[in-house]
């Protein structure tokens, strides 16, 4: 369990957008939360076509285009780690866990740089307790 939220936390911050709600006399800013604009992506689409995972990926190791959506979620990646995903939603934080499962059984290279440059003091592997050497194929059946 652990593991999914160290996913859910690395991946499900597609697009951040502030939120207001306004009283008759003033204008009070409800917390902020990443706008649920991204949230119809058929991921299952994306995890089943390797180029189109591998040009996420790519973008976020600052190894190929972005997509709009990649770009923003390149963006906001490193906020959503150091808060714990504060500002995702549940639907975001199981998508992102169901992603990032996915790498991490079946693109274990790119899981490995990902988390080389998004993690490289191993902070966030610490806080979920993630072991580099543990064989998480166990958790196959988790990802689909």
């Amino acid at each position: 369990m652990k593991l999914v939220l160290l996913l859910c936390v690395s991946w499900a911050v597609i697009v951040h957008k502030p939120v207001e709600s306004k009283t008759l006399h003033r204008s009070v800013r409800a917390p902020q939360k990443y706008t649920s604009k991204y949230d119809n992506i058929d991921v299952e689409r994306i995890l089943h076509s390797k180029r189109l995972l591998l040009n996420y990926i790519n973008c976020l190791l600052d190894k190929g285009s972005c997509s709009p959506d990649g770009r923003e979620l390149k963006r906001v990646l490193p906020e959503a780690l150091a808060t714990d995903c504060a500002k995702c939603s549940a639907g975001q934080k199981k998508q992102a866990g169901k992603v990032l499962t996915f790498i991490l059984l079946n693109y274990r290279k790119e899981w490995d740089q990902l988390i080389a440059k998004y993690d490289p003091e191993g902070n966030y592997r610490k806080q979920y307790e993630i072991d580099d050497d543990y064989d998480y194929s166990q958790l196959d059946d988790a990802a689909k």
